[in-house]
């Protein structure tokens, strides 16, 4: 067992630059120990992606890895018995998690019957491997503090024992000679995880009208490694507190893998977070008491007056014996928290954790934590691309703040292409409905993966809302444990759902000069029919359909519409319906925004917490 102890160095002048005396600056202390808590944390994440040609120029080879890394540990600070010079010992418990994952596919077209004939051969490769452990043992921290009031804080703790575990498999299709695929696992390993320590700037300034008491963070970031460091410390500070307040929330996709929030970042509405308070007793006896984690509004410009409420009805004990931390936590459900219940952006949620004893509130602890809208992916529709879509991100800035992100479907192109027709009017043949629906659900994985969000919005318009309906029905996962689908909304502007009588006269002419696109084809009145009875539910998705009437004829046919879809098709069994005078090319513009997108997915904690319809999802 490694011996830590913690020192403090305090200034032998007690002036600072015309300040007053520093004993006369705050609460006189018998005791000269710091108490409280230091954090360290050390993360790491690195993803790779590449696809390259092979040799043979007859297929591909595609890789895709992610390397994550984070080590933590929480430090309690306590004063030393033993010391003779009002000293402090430091107790870490520490955790660390690494995980590394990579697929690969190679695809090759090869002739089994010398060139014959020719079929395409795969193979798929998986590897996966994780570091896993945690421990508790004695830590370092160091606090001067200068002359002039500036200070540091350096902590240093220790290395722990872990488990190594990996495994490997493959798969293979279309061999001339069948191939059998292989899993492979590692045994569990026994490793050693290292230690860290980190010392913060030296420009952090000791409150001179509350010099005992010092809290603060740092970081370090070296090419892709963050070192971070968070201090609350007190000399004379109660001797049952609360000494932090944490946040975390789960690294999707993989459910139950929680992590950190950085303060920068915050987390996604819809996303789950685990608010973590940690409870120090310092003194020489039992202490019992209980955690209620609050929603403050102190500070707020608008609704500083409201009183604190309740993060629901949760009340969590807690009992510490002396010298002794614990930690308490509660699972909070975000959904809406990026937004006021008016439909005003909410920038900040202030979070309060209240320690009680005997029904006394003896303690408490404020943080900040932004959550930020979902990210809003957009599928475009029949003879068109993603940049229809291109001035959106400044819509969303706009509306919300530059946190709130834009996805149109194609525009990284690695990461899923719709392809619906490039030209108007065009025969070139294009992706089936299925194809282009698998293609958005990998965009909407992408989004999710980039901004860290277990739920997604989606703006479809024309027959993008079909790709985005045959998504929904077949292609999205079941609803995460939280009970929510992936998708929350699927917004509609002009979508065909009952067909279009258009699409019957292109396909006729279609069929006397050549083939008719798939898209054409797929949105006929008779084939469309044949979807909605394929697809009658949402599965729990909010569907909303703007349809336009500014026109009374279309394609030999009087009925309102919008140049190219009749409102009776757009609207179709959705409950949730607007009309307006619009074109069908017009429906992505900033007014449709303002009036139809904004105040569906900008909805506030009442509105999101309601109950969903897993069935209906909003229909009829």
């Amino acid at each position: 067992m490694r011996s830590y102890s913690l020192f403090v160095l305090i200034p032998t002048a007690a002036l600072w630059s015309g300040a007053p005396v520093l004993a006369q600056s705050g609460p006189s202390c018998a005791s000269g120990a710091w108490t409280g808590s230091v954090t360290y944390s050390r993360t790491l994440q690195v993803d790779d992606e590449k696809t390259v040609e092979r040799v043979s120029n007859r297929g591909l080879d595609y890789k895709q890895s992610r390397l994550y890394y984070e080590f933590k540990a929480n430090v309690a600070v306590l004063e030393d018995p033993d010391s003779e010079t009002d000293g402090s010992i430091g107790k870490a418990t520490v955790t660390h998690q690494q995980t590394f994952n990579e697929t690969a596919s190679s695809t090759e077209k090869n002739s089994c019957d010398q060139g014959k004939t020719w079929q395409t051969m795969t193979g798929n490769f998986t590897k996966q491997s994780s570091i896993s452990g945690n421990g508790s043992d004695d830590a370092n921290v160091i606090v001067s503090v200068n002359d002039d009031g500036t200070y540091s804080v350096s902590v240093s703790v220790p290395r722990i024992k872990a488990q190594r575990s990996a495994s490997e498999s493959s798969t293979y299709s279309g061999q001339c000679r069948p191939k059998e695929g292989k899993t492979t696992t590692m045994p569990p390993t026994q490793v050693e995880v290292e230690g860290g320590a980190l010392t913060s700037s030296g420009r952090d300034r000791v409150n001179r009208s509350n010099p005992n008491r010092i809290s603060g963070s740092y970081a370090l970031t070296n090419v892709n490694v963050t070192e971070r460091m968070t201090w609350n410390l007190e000399k004379c500070g109660a001797p049952w507190r609360l000494i932090a307040l944490e946040f975390e929330d789960m690294k999707f996709p993989t459910w139950n893998q929680w992590q950190s929030i950085v303060e920068q970042r915050g987390t996604i509405d819809g996303n789950l977070v685990k608010i973590k308070a940690k409870v120090l007793n310092t003194s020489a006896e039992q202490k019992s008491g209980e955690v209620v984690f609050k929603e403050t509004y102190r500070g707020d410009k608008w609704d500083g007056a409201k009183p604190d409420k309740a993060l629901g009805d949760i009340v969590l004990s807690v009992s510490a014996g002396p010298g002794e931390t614990r930690d308490v936590e509660m699972l909070w459900d975000s959904s809406g928290y990026a937004w006021y219940d008016d439909g005003r952006p909410r920038l900040l949620q202030r979070i309060k954790a209240e320690l009680k004893e005997r029904n006394r509130v003896v303690n408490e602890m404020t943080q900040n934590l932004k959550v930020v809208p979902k990210p809003l992916v957009l599928v475009h529709g029949l003879w068109s691309n993603w940049t229809v879509f291109e001035s959106w991100q400044n819509l969303l800035t706009t509306s919300h703040s530059y946190d709130w992100k834009a996805f149109p479907v194609g525009e990284v192109t690695s990461k899923g292409i719709i392809n619906t027709g490039r030209d108007v009017l065009s025969s070139e043949q294009t992706n089936t409905m299925a194809d282009n629906a698998a293609a958005l659900g990998r965009y909407i994985t992408y989004a999710q993966e980039d901004r860290n969000a277990w739920h997604v919005d989606v703006v479809a318009h024309s027959v993008g809302g079909l790709i985005g309906r045959y998504y929904i029905n077949a292609l999205m996962p079941a609803p995460y444990q939280d009970g929510r689908p992936q998708v929350s909304h699927l917004l509609m502007l002009g979508t065909p759902n009952l067909g279009t009588p258009c699409a019957d006269v292109m396909d006729l002419t279609f069929s006397l000069t050549g083939t008719t696109p798939y898209v054409i084809q797929e949105i006929r009145q008779d084939d469309m029919a044949a979807f909605n009875r394929r697809f009658p539910q949402s599965r729990g998705v909010q569907l909303a359909s703007l349809a336009g009437n500014a026109l009374p004829t279309m394609c030999k046919t009087i009925i309102p519409n919008d140049g190219f879809v009749s409102v009776p098709s757009a609207h179709w069994t959705i409950a949730d319906r607007v009309t307006q005078s619009r074109l069908h090319t017009d429906m992505i513009g900033t007014e449709t925004f303002s009036s139809f997108i904004r105040p569906r997915v900008g909805i506030g904690p009442s509105g999101n917490h309601a109950p969903v319809d897993a069935a209906g999802g909003g229909m009829h």
